[in-house]
């Protein structure tokens, strides 16, 4: 992650900081909200830089004719979506009444959900908002006044539907089960979208992915970067157990007795582990 994209994800969870003083609870969750903003970043930032590197009109299985052949690198694996996604995923038929929508949504603990017709294919998505523009109509079927009927027109009318199908919103927004857990949470990024259904290349339904399944996908907890921290350490220093190692909220912090000469690699080597946020040097040298 470059300091750019890190910067950027920092200023984008500040503007959502409150006036008021936060609770214990709040740090953890803007922290989380910040190196999510910036795994998404990070992701669009390698998706331009391939592209832009990649030969115009190369297929990316050309190789020089002297290139000597070389065994093929071993890639850590990229998540995808049908690793994160939830099955059986809840969803409407588009004949089902309003009201009957409602219960569905209170049912499943959700705010939208996706609307199938007869042969599971997702035609679009109903949620809260679309329920609750139906609801305003009944309470006051005359709105007041044109332009603000002319502004919010299509809300306007798909709000006098009784069904699924009439209340919700389409072209609906989906993920395949093999994209990129990265590039789903860019969508959902982009779309301002809570839940994203998954379907096959038919169109089917397969599955529902959140914005939470997505972030825990893309950020490893401190737990997980600790692990990888002190097996890093192991390997760089004959004698680990002098090193104490610390994470919260992505900062490793490392303090104990180090080699003058082995503190700048292995500090780097730390700032490379994915999802590091930050590194604090406590080290002595010695």
């Amino acid at each position: 992650m470059s300091d750019f994209d890190h910067s950027s994800a920092e200023k984008e969870a500040r503007r959502t900081q409150p006036g008021r003083p936060w609770t214990p609870q709040e740090e953890p969750r803007q922290e989380a909200l910040r190196r999510y903003l910036a795994a998404i970043a990070g992701a669009a930032s390698a998706r331009t830089a391939e592209e832009s590197e990649r030969p115009h009109g190369a297929t990316g299985s050309e190789a020089p004719a002297t290139a000597a052949p070389r065994p093929p690198a071993r890639k850590p694996a990229v998540p995808r979506v049908r690793d994160v996604m939830r099955v059986p995923a809840a969803s409407v038929p588009g004949d089902m009444p309003f009201s009957d929508v409602a219960h569905v949504l209170a049912r499943e603990q959700v705010s939208a959900l996706p609307v199938v017709d007869a042969d599971d294919h997702v035609i679009g998505v109903v949620s809260e908002s679309d329920l609750l523009a139906k609801a305003a109509v009944l309470a006051e079927p005359r709105r007041h006044g044109a332009v603000g009927r002319l502004w919010q027109h299509r809300l306007y009318d798909k709000s006098h539907g009784d069904t699924a199908a009439t209340l919700m919103t389409f072209p609906p927004v989906t993920v395949h089960p093999e994209q990129r857990v990265a590039d789903a949470a860019w969508t959902a990024a982009h779309g301002r979208l809570k839940r994203l259904p998954v379907t096959d290349h038919h169109g089917r339904l397969v599955g529902v992915v959140s914005r939470l399944d997505l972030l825990r996908a893309l950020i490893r907890d401190d737990a997980e970067i600790l692990a990888e921290v002190e097996s890093l350490v192991g390997r760089h220093l004959l004698d680990p157990r002098g090193v104490e190692v610390a994470v919260k909220h992505g900062v490793v912090t490392v303090s104990g007795r180090v080699e003058e000469a082995l503190v700048p690699e292995l500090l780097a080597a730390v700032r490379d582990i994915d999802d590091v946020v930050g590194v604090v040097d406590n080290t002595v040298v010695v």
